[in-house]
């Protein structure tokens, strides 16, 4: 009969002794931490001018009021990053495999790709929005809408597009040749070596970058409201040009953090996850 593990004195001592040394160092953070907000809010709340920051930016009875407004315009925001990023995954995909693209016939579809992703990872994307909302009406296209939020839209899919591309076109690369050796001798064409042996890959490698990018894009969206765009930032704006008060911003801000905070913890986790399955030795 299998005798049950039992751990021995000096194991014991060590898993205790990296526990007091645990809680220790959680003290000796949560203890510095707290010195150094106490001083922040001290050196702030005593300043001269605290009291008139307090009402103009930290005004509850304003906070309460401009919510609404506020959150009824976010629901546009998270829209747009649903929307685009989709839209972002797919063209940044589609330009990335036309960068990995071999052969000299392929040359004008790697070359629209380059300059493509070049153009618009230089522009800025406040840029590229002015050109696409005030650009695109005055060219009085047929059937072309001149709604500033499809056209904000269409603006950041145009920007992001390009980095996504590139961080694709990085995961894409970094799968080993022999990978692509292998399949092309198991009989698989190019598409199927891409769709089942590559891509798998490369994708997985990458998901962290990607989500950084979405977090990005989920704060971008707060640039539509240039156009005149109804979402959490115009929302705000409205409510200050009403009360001349900047606690809208701050309300505005706030939501978008709450927004933020998650989809950050998310990648951290996934990068960790990623982190420890390549220090065992497990599949990227």
């Amino acid at each position: 009969m299998t005798q049950p593990y039992v751990k021995s004195e000096r194991q014991l001592a060590r898993e205790q002794y990296r526990r007091s040394r645990a809680i220790r160092s959680a003290g000796i953070a949560g203890a510095s931490s707290l010195v150094v907000v106490v001083a922040l809010v001290v050196g702030v709340v005593s300043s001269p001018g605290w009291q008139r920051v307090q009402d103009t930016f930290f005004s509850w009875k304003d906070a309460r009021a401009a919510f609404p407004a506020i959150l009824e315009g976010l629901w546009l925001n998270v829209r747009l990053l649903l929307f685009c990023g989709v839209v972002i995954l797919a063209f940044g995909l589609l330009l990335a495999l036309m960068r990995t693209l071999r052969g000299p016939v392929f040359f004008p579809l790697r070359a629209l790709a380059t300059v493509y992703t070049d153009l618009f990872r230089g522009m800025p994307v406040i840029i590229t929005l002015l050109l696409m909302i005030y650009g695109v009406p005055a060219l009085r296209l047929t059937g072309v809408t001149n709604d500033p939020i499809y056209l904000g839209g269409a603006a950041l899919v145009l920007t992001y597009s390009a980095y996504v591309a590139e961080v694709f076109r990085a995961g894409i690369e970094s799968v080993h040749p022999s990978q692509r050796a292998a399949a092309r001798s198991l009989g698989l064409n190019w598409r199927q070596t891409m769709r089942f042996v590559v891509l798998p890959q490369a994708v997985r490698r990458v998901v962290p970058p990607l989500l950084n990018d979405m977090v990005s894009l989920q704060k971008d969206t707060g640039l539509v409201s240039i156009a005149g765009a109804v979402d959490a930032v115009y929302a705000a704006q409205i409510y200050t040009g009403q009360t001349f008060n900047y606690t809208s911003y701050v309300v505005a801000g706030l939501l978008f953090v709450a927004l933020t905070i998650p989809m950050t913890r998310f990648t951290d986790w996934v990068t960790a996850r990623m982190n420890r399955r390549q220090s065992q030795g497990g599949v990227v």
